[in-house]
């Protein structure tokens, strides 16, 4: 595709969002503000940049448990979502969240869970509401590659088919489903083809570039907006950090060599910062300013996370369901 230049420079924006918040989070991290280990989306930018880039800020959306990113890719407050991490009242979900179940309706976020796959069939009710309403909206579903093995993906996919559902399932295949290599759990070597087994359109891209899955989302939603139902979009990209930040390995799984290379050589910012330079879509001045002002962003949002107090004891028995009258 032709790239337009404001396009590109949000794709960037988008992507230093995701990757100088979480950085922020390592560093909260190790001085104790966080209260519990955190699962980064380092590395795999690119993929939800460009997914959330095809989308409207109306559009639905469900994360998993690594997930960061998905909300802050859609447009959220990056100070709420802070706020958020620590447990404070001032968070999108009023410190009840945490890391693990943010959820921003503002922006479409629907939420999200540490239970693998578990927010699939939520994303298809969404597409289910969307249809009955007749709203036009879409609902983009995250996975990994390990909810890609889980039964409800594909009871999910197949009603979804049926019905005609307005639906993008995107599968971030970053090639390790905590410790376990993607190829020893999954039958196949593109997550994607099992899009035929029921009917729908499935395409593998490069996770590691925000254009390619710009495009590939793009015309699943389009498809979707028409009545044509859903489709199956993977991308192939890669985790820098381990599953959880904090979390040690006594026996490393992967090689530190395979680390380096996706560091060095396929990391998303880097490759897409010169492609910026070399199409002359940016200079180095624009990109720099760029860097600079999500750099005061991300610093803003800390600081209104540690400014914003803890919930009062009494809010941990509101925004409940409950039946009055019911037995306790």
């Amino acid at each position: 595709m032709n790239l337009e230049r404001d396009l590109a420079l949000e794709m960037l924006r988008r992507m230093l969002r995701i990757r100088l918040f979480e950085e922020a989070t390592i560093e909260l991290f190790h001085a104790g503000e966080l209260p519990a280990m955190v699962h980064l989306s380092i590395g795999q930018e690119a993929a939800i940049a460009g997914a959330c880039l095809a989308t409207t800020a109306d559009d639905y959306m469900t994360g998993n448990h690594r997930s960061h990113g998905h909300p802050i890719a859609k447009g959220a407050r990056l100070d709420r979502l802070m706020a958020e991490l620590l447990g404070k009242a001032g968070g999108v979900c009023k410190g009840k969240g945490g890391s693990m179940h943010l959820a921003d309706f503002s922006v479409g976020s629907l939420g999200e869970s540490g239970i693998v796959g578990s927010a699939i069939p939520v994303a298809v009710g969404a597409g289910l509401a969307a249809d009955v309403l007749g709203n036009g909206l879409v609902a983009l579903c995250f996975f990994g590659d390990g909810a890609a093995n889980e039964g409800v993906l594909h009871e999910s996919m197949n009603l979804a088919a049926v019905w005609k559902l307005p639906v993008v399932f995107f599968c971030e295949n970053n090639g390790w489903a905590v410790s376990v290599r993607a190829g020893e759990l999954t039958s196949v070597e593109d997550i994607s083809v099992r899009a035929t087994g029921y009917g729908m359109p499935g395409v593998t891209v490069d996770g590691q570039d925000p254009v390619a899955t710009y495009e590939a989302v793009s015309a699943a939603v389009a498809r979707a907006r028409r009545g044509e139902g859903p489709s199956l979009v993977e991308a192939k990209t890669y985790r820098f950090h381990e599953h959880a930040y904090g979390l040690r390995v006594k026996n490393s799984y992967r090689d530190q060599s395979e680390v380096d290379v996706w560091r060095q050589e396929r990391d998303p910012i880097d490759l897409f910062r010169r492609r910026l330079l070399d199409e002359g879509l940016a200079d180095e001045a624009a990109v720099e300013a760029l860097d600079a002002e999500v750099r005061a962003e991300v610093a803003a949002a800390v600081e209104f996370a540690r400014d914003s107090p803890y919930p009062e004891p009494e809010e941990a028995y509101r925004d409940l369901y409950y039946v009055e009258g019911a037995s306790t």
